[in-house]
Parts: C-alpha cells; structure tokens; sequence
C-alpha cells in the first residue's frame, strides 16, 4: 500500500523561492527594503543633479541604493505572486501597480549610475559636457520623481489592502 501525503490548501498552492521564510511571507519582509531604497535613492538622485561634486564623490552610494531597491522590487512583485496565490487577490489595484514598480526602479538605478559616471569621466571645464549633462540631469529629475510618486501609490494600495477596515477609528461611545 502506498503512502499519500496530504497536502494543507496553503501548500497545494504556494511554494517556491519568494514564498515563504521560516514560515512567514516574504512579500511583507522584503517590501520594506523597496519602500525605503527607492526614495532614498531618488531623493539622492536630486541631489546628485543639483551638486556634481556629490555625484562626483557619492554617487556610487545613490546608485548602490538604487541597485538595492530595484533588486528588492523584483523579488517584492516575485513574493507578492506567491502571497496572492495563498490569499488571494490584494485588492486596490495593488498586483497590477506593484507589477511596474521593478521597471521604474531599474530606471532609477540607470539615471543615477550614467549621472554618476557621466560626472566622473567628464572634465568639469569641458564645453560638451554641459548639454550633455542637462540632458541627463532632466531624465534624472523625472524618472526620480516617478520613482517617488510611483512607490507612493504602489505603497499606499498595499497598506489600504492589508489595513482597511482593521484600523478603522472607533466611534465615540459615550
């Protein structure tokens, strides 16, 4: 006689890598690290185009912050798939938003490493390097701006999925 298994519904229809870590989702784990890289890192993108000295000198740290962010993005929307596969879907909109979050996290970690290295490699004298840096500067200031509105309402879809209705107010009781 063959032995079965039995399967609970939660692990009939999750499993994977970006499930779960010691028996915890990982999508609420590793959202944080989305939720303060990524403006870390766009507000640090801000700066880098208003000082080129601090892109000169700190740059590599705004681009290490994006990196970080845009690899945490990925996992995040990886681990929110699995998570909607044991609870269903979010609500608010929240899959189809988060869905993009990785590719505008990549954007920002592409403005600020070629701001980066275009502020290195380019003499600060040098005539060509002002429009050229301009161009860059303006890219920088939108996809930063994007990052920063986009990780908003990606941020905030989330949370009124998870908390609305639980932390409603109380009505006064008196």
């Amino acid at each position: 006689m063959m032995a079965t298994t039995h399967l609970t519904p939660l692990e009939s229809v999750a499993g994977g890598p970006f499930d779960l870590i010691n028996g915890i989702p990982l999508h609420p784990l590793v959202v944080h690290a989305v939720v303060v890289m990524v403006p870390v890192a766009a507000l640090g993108l801000l700066v880098m185009v208003a000082k080129p000295a601090f892109s000169r000198q700190y740059g590599w740290i705004v681009a290490g912050a994006a990196a970080v962010g845009a690899g945490a993005a990925f996992v995040a929307k990886e681990a929110g798939e699995a998570l909607e596969k044991r609870v269903g879907e979010p609500g608010f909109n929240h899959a189809e938003l988060g869905s993009l979050m990785p590719w505008f996290a990549s954007a920002l970690l592409l403005a600020s490493l070629g701001l980066w290295l275009l502020d290195r490699s380019t003499p600060v004298g040098d005539p060509g390097r002002r429009g050229l840096r301009i161009a860059v500067a303006v890219a920088a200031v939108l996809i930063a701006l994007a990052n920063l509105a986009w990780i908003f309402r990606v941020g905030d879809s989330g949370a009124r999925s998870v908390w609305s209705g639980v932390a409603s107010v109380p009505s006064d009781s008196n």
